[in-house]
């Protein structure tokens, strides 16, 4: 997806939210995709990080490629009984010109409550998903695609079904709060008499600006989280991320959207010494390099050995399991934040990754990696996967359309 190339045209939400505004833009891993979406002549500072924009509409839905943004909602709905295929369709139809108009940093065309109108698009992006009880319910059972099959259990799994699956999915970014709490409440607004809010779930990430130069974000375990992400223009980037429109009849522009809650039991990490925690990670805690050597950016050497004769990245590190090369080529686009919701029963975090990857088809990418790290990860010790979905994610609405058209219309 790439920003329009015509002029903009900022709106009175926009012209409002640039007033008080006064960050730099840039953020950990993304600060340059961040500037190409500012609006033309801006200064790069706060004003153009309110103002940043992302079209809703092309052959790609947004939220997939852009730099993922400080904030984030998740939510999925369920249709209501009665709702059918034309159910479904009057709410996609109304929620992608909602889409539209609040990426432009416009009011919504109905629901509208003020909750950001004094701030700018500030990159908004809204992504819509089906899960794979939406096309019996719209009585489109046939046109379920093939890979559109339920996760299977995973060892270790702790999850909660009510706050899992759902008919349709949700992700809504920006770089303001209110923005995104804003976009959401809309949508289900909308959505009364057709679909029920089913689950929601608030995100963060490093706020724009709040590193002196562009750097890949840290986790809630302090690790640096992301160096490793594929990126578009890398062989084999486009087929293993998006669908190619052959074999299941789905079309191309299309990708599946893996979605995991996962708690992270900070208190156990947080008492293991620094160097012990580099091991679990197979990186350097500091900045982000491989045991192995060199920098964050330099290629993990899986085979290097230290003075001693031992591996340099442990047997059991993360980065030895999760990587391509330990899982015949499994690749996802990972697109995580993180969240804290207080505490638990027992008094501890409850805090962790809200984990969503993109990939072509979750049986080659997400669970094969997912099943070698339950058997084999160091990492697993400290963390538990407490909500789960899979989605299928439309391509992008074209400008007069809507996201699922060549299902309903």
């Amino acid at each position: 997806m790439t920003p329009s190339s015509g002029a903009f045209r900022p709106s009175r939400r926009a012209l409002l939210g640039s007033a008080g505004a006064g960050l730099a833009v840039g953020v950990a891993g993304g600060a340059l995709g961040r500037q190409a979406l500012a609006a033309p002549g801006s200064s790069g500072t706060g004003d153009a990080l309110g103002r940043a924009a992302v079209p809703f509409h092309g052959p790609r839905q947004a939220g997939i490629l852009q730099p993922a943004q400080a904030r984030v909602q998740l939510a999925a709905f369920d249709l209501v009984d009665g709702a059918g295929r034309d159910g479904l369709r009057k709410l996609l139809q109304q929620w992608s010109a909602t889409a539209a108009k609040l990426a432009r940093g416009e009011e919504a065309p109905s629901a509208e409550n003020q909750i950001a109108r004094d701030a700018g698009p500030c990159s908004l992006t809204v992504t819509f998903g089906f899960g794979a009880t939406l096309f019996d319910k719209a009585g489109l059972t046939d046109r379920r695609p093939a890979a559109l099959t339920p996760l299977p259990d995973f060892p270790g799994d702790a999850i909660d079904r009510a706050r899992s699956d759902g008919d349709l999915w949700v992700q809504i970014g920006a770089d303001d709060a209110l923005v995104v709490f804003h976009a959401l409440r809309v949508l289900q607004r909308q959505a009364a008499g057709l679909a029920t809010l089913r689950w929601q779930m608030a995100g963060f990430g490093r706020t724009p600006g709040a590193t002196a130069h562009p750097m890949t974000g840290r986790n809630l375990m302090g690790q640096v989280d992301g160096t490793n992400n594929p990126k578009p223009g890398q062989d084999g980037f486009e087929e293993k991320v998006f669908t190619s429109g052959a074999g299941d009849g789905w079309p191309a522009d299309g990708t599946y959207a893996v979605v995991r809650r996962i708690r992270m039991l900070l208190d156990n990490w947080e008492n293991l010494p620094t160097d012990r925690q580099e091991r679990v990670v197979g990186r350097r805690k500091s900045d982000g390099a491989p045991l192995s050597g060199g920098t964050e950016s330099t290629p993990v050497d899986l085979s290097a050995r230290t003075s001693d004769g031992t591996l340099a990245v442990p047997a059991d590190a993360h980065v030895r399991v999760a990587a391509p090369a330990s899982n015949g080529g499994a690749t996802m686009l990972r697109r995580g934040f993180s969240y804290a919701d207080g505490v638990t029963a027992d008094g501890s975090p409850d805090a962790g990754l809200l984990f969503v990857a993109f990939q072509a088809d979750p049986m080659t990418g997400f669970v094969p990696v997912q099943r070698k790290l339950a058997r084999g990860d160091g990492l697993s010790r400290f963390l538990r996967h407490e909500a789960s979905g899979l989605y299928v994610v439309p391509p992008g609405a074209p400008e007069g359309g809507y996201v699922g058209q060549f299902l309903l219309g």
